[in-house]
């Protein structure tokens, strides 16, 4: 209880901080009234509809990458595991790079994250397809891989065949990662998607706990390792890839975040799913509110801060590792 306070009370406070901080000072109690469309226009413009569905985007993104990136290392146990280890990231991004390529991101604002949903879709749809209903927790791995590097690859075509100079810039500030110039209609349209992702997610508490036994003692206590995959696959595509399709590749959250809270969850899989979910929401709201305190006068992207930030946590917790096997 003593953790799910502390963080409960830190995201809460990264979610305060992410809504008052930024170039435009407002005062809290004009703020809140704003946030109820009371009171100065402009403080109702700025935190209606720039302040509240960026807020709610970081704090939505990291939840999903946090909560699967601990599913992940709970399913795979496997600590180095992350959720673009299926393609989902990779996938979505592909489907993006073909809305700004082909010209139906400029047509229609919210033709680019339901392209990427859709990309997200049929990449876990090929990797059910590739790893087959019973394969090892390798061949899953393995699939994963394939399509990330097939989507990757596709992605790096469409950069090297783009006519349009200022269509290729758009793509690689795109895939840098940001929840800035979003809109209250990118919430409504992940959040649906990322709360079945969450749902299915969380359910998984118990088979992941089991599977800390061993595959064999997991299914003698009646859990099903197919069904167990199945739902991590689903609940990941749902979580990730909105994520992924709103806001760009954001990256080391599902890796650092479940690392970093293992030791505070007694290794237990079922209490780093809320653990992880709670952490990387205020984790992408910390490195959200940097992005503009850092350098306010230029688009520091949210992707570009979470790297520079995560890499070298996660080359501590390596090397914390390693002296404490030693």
């Amino acid at each position: 209880m003593k953790l799910f306070g502390a963080l409960m009370g830190l995201t809460g406070v990264m979610f305060l901080a992410s809504l008052f901080v930024g170039y435009a000072a407002i005062p809290i109690p004009e703020g809140l009234a704003a946030l109820f469309g009371q009171g100065n226009p402009l403080f109702v413009t700025v935190m209606q509809e720039i302040r509240l569905p960026r807020t709610l985007l970081a704090a939505m993104i990291g939840l999903s990458l946090g909560l699967a990136g601990a599913a992940m290392q709970g399913f795979l146990r496997n600590p180095l595991a992350e959720p673009g280890l299926i393609g989902v990231s990779g996938s979505a991004a592909l489907g993006a790079v073909v809305a700004l390529q082909t010209g139906l991101a400029a047509a229609f604002m919210l033709a680019l994250p339901i392209t990427a949903l859709v990309a997200a879709a049929l990449g876990v749809g090929l990797i059910l397809l590739l790893a087959g209903p019973r394969g090892s927790s390798l061949t899953l791995i393995l699939a994963g891989i394939a399509v990330s590097a097939f989507a990757a690859a596709l992605t790096s075509l469409a950069l090297n065949l783009s006519p349009n100079p200022y269509a290729a810039s758009e793509i690689m500030f795109w895939m840098m990662g940001s929840v800035a110039n979003r809109a209250m209609d990118h919430v409504w349209l992940a959040l649906p998607i990322m709360a079945l992702g969450w749902l299915i997610l969380a359910g998984l508490g118990r088979g992941l706990d089991a599977l800390t036994l061993g595959e064999d003692a997991a299914e003698a206590l009646g859990i099903s390792i197919t069904r167990l995959r199945l739902q991590l696959l689903v609940g990941t595509a749902a979580a990730v890839g909105a994520a992924t399709a709103v806001a760009g590749a954001v990256g080391f959250v599902g890796l650092v975040v479940p690392h970093i809270l293992r030791r505070f969850a007694q290794g237990r899989p079922s209490t780093l799913l809320w653990a992880s979910a709670l952490g990387g929401a205020a984790m992408v709201m910390a490195a959200d509110l940097a992005t503009r305190l850092i350098l306010p006068d230029r688009d520091l992207k949210l992707g570009v801060v979470m790297a520079l930030i995560g890499a070298p946590l996660f080359l501590h917790l390596i090397y914390k590792t390693r002296r404490e096997v030693a």
